[in-house]
């Protein structure tokens, strides 16, 4: 049974699940995901009581741990497998990391702030999370040398399809990622790689820090 920890503004993890089910999440391994991992752990100390409700709150470098709906709904459109290998871009607090370790064979993250990655994996490693890598780099490069990947997921929003991120798909592959103009309307898309190019299909409207290459010279 899921415990339910208390907040402030009253949202436990018993809710926090009913909110993902009423929302439309119907994925059991995803579902199951959610359920598994504590996300009180990726948020900071003084957001810990919000931890549950169904929002996004911000983490250092400027960044942010994205809502708990839009986590479920891009994994949920990844369509994963056990035996799935997923590159995500955008390591950020490391919980959409953990959230796919808990479906996948493997995670590789990419993650472009010193910050963020070196904390990301402390608290992978201390969960037990032993199929998540996090590398510090330039998402937008991908990580060719481990390339391909069944799935890639994007956690910050791109203007335009990145180029070397297609080309280290499988065949058959899926991206999910927000494409969109950095002060304008964003929408989370799913991208197939077929013989011919890629399938695209645009989902929910939403809005994502920027994603910016190269890896940071500070933080």
């Amino acid at each position: 049974m899921t415990d339910e920890i208390p907040t402030q503004d009253g949202v436990g993890r018993m809710q926090f699940m009913l909110t993902m089910r009423r929302r439309g999440i119907s994925d059991a391994a995803v579902l199951r995901a959610l359920d598994e991992v504590p996300r009180e752990h990726f948020v900071q100390d003084q957001f810990a009581q919000s931890a549950y409700a169904d929002q996004a709150l911000p983490i250092p470098c400027g960044q942010t741990i994205s809502q708990p709906f839009v986590v479920a709904y891009m994994t949920e459109k990844l369509e994963l497998r056990p035996e799935h290998r997923v590159l995500e871009v955008g390591t950020g607090s490391g919980y959409q990391a953990a959230i796919l370790s808990r479906i996948v064979r493997e995670v590789i993250s990419v993650e472009r702030y010193r910050t963020l990655a070196d904390e990301a994996r402390a608290r992978i490693a201390a969960l037990g999370y032993r199929t998540v890598e996090i590398l510090l780099g330039d998402g937008l490069a991908g990580v060719p040398s481990r390339a391909p990947f069944d799935r890639i997921i994007v956690t910050a929003a791109a203007e335009t399809i990145p180029d070397a991120l297609v080309d280290q798909l499988v065949d058959g592959g899926v991206m999910v990622l927000p494409l969109g103009p950095q002060l304008g309307v964003q929408h989370l898309t799913k991208l197939t790689k077929i013989t011919n190019g890629l399938e695209r299909a645009e989902l929910i409207a939403v809005r994502f820090v920027p994603l910016v290459a190269g890896q940071a010279r500070e933080l």
